[in-house]
């Protein structure tokens, strides 16, 4: 009885972790995006400027510059469903930042069923896995794949990214088993949801697919 009252509450903090990290994620790329908007005005008079005194070549490295800075507010994916993309791109902008090439294909014209905070588990620690393996490579070897669509009543997600080291290995295909306590969280949120998930990892890549009933 002591046990399961201790799992709970580690349970419950570890979703209220969850929780505070992912807002606290999107709230920065939204801050990011109204602080460039706020700053418009002052790059236009910039460049005005420039033109005004005839330093066009001033005007290219501006522009070069503040073409660098809105990749960093970019959004990278639009799924057409605003809570997926809240998620998935705050997390995407992060792997960008750590020079991991990025493609993504995703199409949601749905509203989902799934829970914020378990969609928030299963998109966060997928990506928040392959981000941290990804940058144990060389940047030039870096590569984080994802690929999300509606087949028929389910929602299925599938990620691969590159990691060191790995060899060929299936896992159990599985309605919520997994290894580590992360990839429990994403097992168990999965099977929540009544989904299924598979694991493998071959060729230096591990990948995840996911299915989803909606």
């Amino acid at each position: 009885m002591l046990f399961d009252r201790l799992a709970a509450r580690r349970m419950a903090a570890f979703e209220k972790e969850i929780s505070a990290k992912y807002y606290a994620e999107v709230e920065n790329m939204y801050k990011k995006m109204r602080g460039w908007r706020h700053d418009y005005r002052h790059h236009i008079q910039t460049m005005k400027a420039h033109a005004k005194n005839g330093e066009y070549q001033e005007i290219d490295r501006y522009l070069d510059m503040l073409d660098h800075d809105l990749t960093t507010v970019e959004t990278v994916v639009k799924t057409g469903n605003p809570m997926t993309d809240a998620i998935l791109n705050s997390k995407l902008s992060m792997a960008d930042e750590k020079k991991i090439k990025i493609k993504a294909e995703t199409k949601i014209p749905v509203e989902l069923t799934i829970s914020e905070l378990d969609l928030a588990i299963i998109l966060g620690n997928l990506l928040d896995n392959a981000i941290e393996a990804a940058c144990e490579l060389p940047e030039e070897e870096r590569l984080i794949r994802l690929y999300m669509e509606m087949k028929g009543n389910f929602l299925y997600l599938s990620l691969t990214n590159t990691a060191k080291g790995t060899k060929k290995r299936d896992f159990r295909t599985a309605k919520g088993e997994g290894h580590g306590f992360g990839l429990a969280r994403i097992d168990a949120a999965v099977k929540k949801c009544g989904g299924y998930l598979t694991r493998a990892s071959e060729d230096g890549a591990f990948s995840t697919e996911i299915m989803l009933p909606q």
